[in-house]
């Protein structure tokens, strides 16, 4: 409850564009970061599942209809695969408190059943690179709310709300895919980022760090 009683932004499941004004950046430059994105989805039948490379989400996510293209999570970075996206990379790096950042690749008729994240220190944002019409079968809820993604545009949502996903359609649906530190009044701001770096310490993400270093060694194989 404290996290909730020091958020600048407030505690409801959407949160408004304005209130992360470095959001504006990102969605200018949105198609440069398409650009990119689309040398990678020419390798997409080779790209990680996402419970590949972190295998507790297994519950989330089977078979391969969820593809992911880390840049980096929690400060563990995956250099080859910034190398691929430079511009990308450059315009992560201005994004304040950022912790987590991946291509989120999902295939036409893929569910992400109904779930809720462990902590609300963070926010997340989706940045709409590539949405499948019928937009309405291509949906997020979040809460009770039902929510649409746009090409060129942030979403964000607490994601500790019970939330799911769906892409009813024929087409790929890919967001960039970012968690960033909550705006914290003091002295909780400091306290989350202790947090933030025992998570980072974890078996949860070091395990994923080691997975996904595989894997890169693998793709420098098949990419050259």
């Amino acid at each position: 409850k404290g996290i909730d009683r020091a958020s600048l932004v407030g505690d409801a499941p959407f949160f408004s564009t304005a209130q992360f004004p470095w959001a504006q950046e990102l969605e200018n430059n949105w198609r440069v970061i398409r650009e990119e994105l689309d040398q990678v989805l020419e390798h997409r039948e080779d790209l990680p599942n996402f419970q590949d490379i972190s295998p507790d989400q297994k519950h989330l996510s089977k078979g391969d209809q969820w593809k992911t293209f880390f840049f980096f999570a929690y400060g563990l970075e995956a250099p080859a695969n910034a190398a691929r996206c430079p511009r990308t990379l450059a315009l992560l790096k201005k994004i304040p408190g950022v912790q987590t950042a991946f291509f989120s690749i999902l295939a036409p008729g893929m569910h992400i059943p109904a779930h809720g994240g462990p902590y609300k220190g963070v926010v997340r944002c989706h940045l709409g690179l590539i949405v499948p019409r019928p937009k309405e079968q291509c949906r997020i809820r979040v809460a009770d709310t039902i929510a649409h993604w746009e090409e060129g545009r942030t979403m964000f949502f607490d994601d500790t709300y019970n939330h799911e996903v769906w892409n009813d359609t024929d087409g790929v649906r890919v967001v960039l895919f970012l968690d960033v530190l909550r705006p914290l009044s003091f002295p909780m701001s400091v306290i989350n980022r202790t947090v933030i770096k025992a998570i980072a310490a974890s078996p949860l993400i070091t395990d994923a760090k080691k997975n996904h270093e595989a894997w890169e060694q693998r793709m420098e194989e098949l990419w050259r």
